[in-house]
């Protein structure tokens, strides 16, 4: 990413975490774990972690080369979730909408760059984000109880029965028997 865009983005940084927050706190929670009031804390963190990935010149380089292939995308990143439950699929999903929306006004206040460069930065954006899902996702799923289970069988919470309508957690509802 070039580096007055990237600048730009920094610049916009409280405003990123804001819009972030309220696309968190547009969906009703899932589950207690997706609370966007819990979410909200992980924000600085992932826009640490993003910038750092999108000003670090040889990771720069490297995605430059990577730019061809084809771009991870959320399905299958929920797909590799057995329980459906994990809150940080929706998470990060609502963080690269809010980055991409402040990178579209960066990239509008800033006009010398060329189309190219504001496509190729959108999709430097793209693969930044959905590498850091994939690797927290990944990393949260390792250690869910519904590891290995299958997708469609999940617990129901109130009757404590097997459902394969809506995924929930189940964890208090069974600890409970």
């Amino acid at each position: 990413m070039e580096k007055p865009i990237l600048r730009a983005l920094h610049a916009r940084r409280p405003a990123i975490r804001r819009q972030w927050e309220e696309l968190l706190r547009l969906e009703e929670p899932a589950n207690a774990l997706a609370h966007p009031d819990t979410l909200v804390r992980l924000i600085d963190w992932t826009l640490n972690e993003a910038f750092a990935a999108l000003g670090h010149p040889n990771r720069r380089a490297a995605r430059r080369l990577s730019l061809r292939q084809r771009t991870p995308n959320y399905d299958q990143v929920r797909r590799s979730c057995a329980c459906g439950q994990n809150p940080l699929i929706e998470y990060f999903l609502a963080g690269e909408r809010a980055l991409l929306e402040a990178l579209v006004l960066a990239q509008a206040a800033t006009p010398a760059a060329a189309a190219a460069e504001r496509a190729t930065t959108a999709t430097e954006v793209h693969l930044t984000m959905r590498r850091i899902a994939r690797r927290e996702v990944d990393l949260f799923c390792s250690v869910c109880q519904h590891q290995g289970a299958p997708a469609a069988a999940h617990c129901d919470r109130a009757s404590g029965s097997v459902s394969s309508r809506t995924p929930r957690m189940c964890a208090l509802s069974s600890a409970g028997r």
